[in-house]
């Protein structure tokens, strides 16, 4: 007897056949269940996130000197505060509803590659200042928000992309992804010319030749955004389509 096309089969050949992008598909693993845990999943990272965010801040109020707008111009810091809210309202929908907007979508993603790509800066400071004889000092604050979040926040999304229920993240991600980077970076070098303070070493000019040296840093964290973004978005793309094709079963 012919097998009939159902379920996220159907949806690819209904799809295809008016040349549209096939929609979300239930998946597999896109149980409610699957799904609420989740939801508990991204809460639970906005809140380790949180108490992060208040123990880093604890730690720099050590320094008189430190000024608090200081903090607050870190990267690592806007990055993680944007996930936080980006991680509850993702969290209140795995709660709520059976599947994200796409627009949610595209922010998780991005809110992911900023996580990621502040632990690969900081790595790379603690490395750069060992070379240098300059000891920089991690307290566990920072462990947890550059290692520690970005690893969670990556399995999250990664959970999210093998049950395949969410709608497949846009490829105008990569580029969206530089928005805040690139008005971050413009921020903090008008900002450091005025008060003669950098965040990270890279964007003084004085300790890396000059501002070609600036450039050549960040033309490479900006590629590192983008590369890591591309990833995701085809990982992600592929997954949801894999699970689409996949055949009901009863």
């Amino acid at each position: 007897m012919p097998a009939t096309v159902t379920g996220s089969a159907a949806a690819v050949t209904s799809a295809d056949a008016a040349g549209r992008e096939p929609g979300p598909g239930p998946g597999p693993h896109g149980s409610v269940n699957a799904r609420r845990a989740l939801g508990v999943f991204r809460l639970a990272i906005a809140i380790v996130q949180v108490i992060a965010l208040i123990g880093n801040f604890q730690y720099v109020l050590r320094f008189p000197l430190f000024a608090s707008v200081n903090f607050f111009s870190y990267f690592t810091i806007q990055s993680a505060m944007l996930a936080v809210v980006t991680l509850l309202v993702a969290a209140a929908y795995a709660l709520l509803r059976p599947v994200d907007p796409p627009l949610l979508g595209a922010f998780r993603t991005m809110v992911t590659v900023y996580l990621l790509v502040s632990g690969i800066v900081f790595a790379l400071i603690v490395v750069q200042a060992s070379t240098r004889d300059y000891r920089v000092e991690v307290p566990w604050s920072d462990t947890v928000l550059h290692f520690v979040v970005p690893l969670l926040a990556l399995i999250a999304w990664t959970v999210d992309a093998v049950m395949a229920v969410n709608p497949p993240v846009p490829w105008a991600t990569v580029g969206i992804v530089l928005v805040l980077p690139s008005a971050w970076l413009v921020y903090t070098l008008v900002r450091g010319a005025d008060v003669g303070w950098y965040p990270y070493f890279f964007l003084d000019a004085t300790q890396v030749g000059g501002y070609p040296g600036v450039a050549a840093y960040c033309v490479l964290v900006l590629l590192i955004f983008v590369a890591l973004t591309a990833l995701l978005v085809a990982v992600h793309r592929r997954l949801a389509r894999s699970a689409l094709r996949r055949p009901a079963r009863y």
